[in-house]
């Protein structure tokens, strides 16, 4: 039960930081950069990489995160981010015309403090509602 409370509030915490970012920063970023008509929202990718994402942040982060502290956790967390968003944006960056070196840099710097205090906030708020529902 603790590793579906880990999971859920994980996936909370990711996608609240996430979602402020989206709206007030990368999608004028991404509009500015492609114009309206190379944009297209698809939903499945976009829910798969949160699903993957949090089970990596689980499986790659927590494990060795937690036993060491906050500090720790923050430096893993930062560093699953730095390579997950990186290999997205340079990947982009090497292929996609459009695609600037700013945007890249930007969605990178994005990642790597997402994921990072995500992975300190989510442990935080896990380890409360685990005490109090007695997990």
């Amino acid at each position: 039960m603790l590793i579906v409370l880990t999971y859920i509030v994980t996936l909370v915490v990711f996608l609240a930081l996430d979602a402020g970012w989206i709206g007030f920063f990368a999608l004028p970023m991404f509009k500015a950069t492609f114009g309206p008509d190379l944009m297209v929202f698809r939903p499945l990718p976009g829910v798969l990489f949160y699903l993957l994402q949090i089970i990596g942040i689980m499986v790659f982060v927590y494990p060795l995160g937690k036993p060491g502290g906050w500090s720790t956790l923050l430096l893993y967390g930062a560093l699953f981010g730095l390579f997950t968003y990186a290999t997205f944006d340079l990947t982009n960056y090497s292929f996609l015309k459009p695609y600037t070196l700013q945007l890249a840099a930007a969605d990178i710097v994005w990642g790597t403090a997402l994921t990072a205090v995500t992975a300190v906030v989510a442990t935080f708020l896990t380890d409360r509602l685990a005490g109090l529902f007695g997990l």
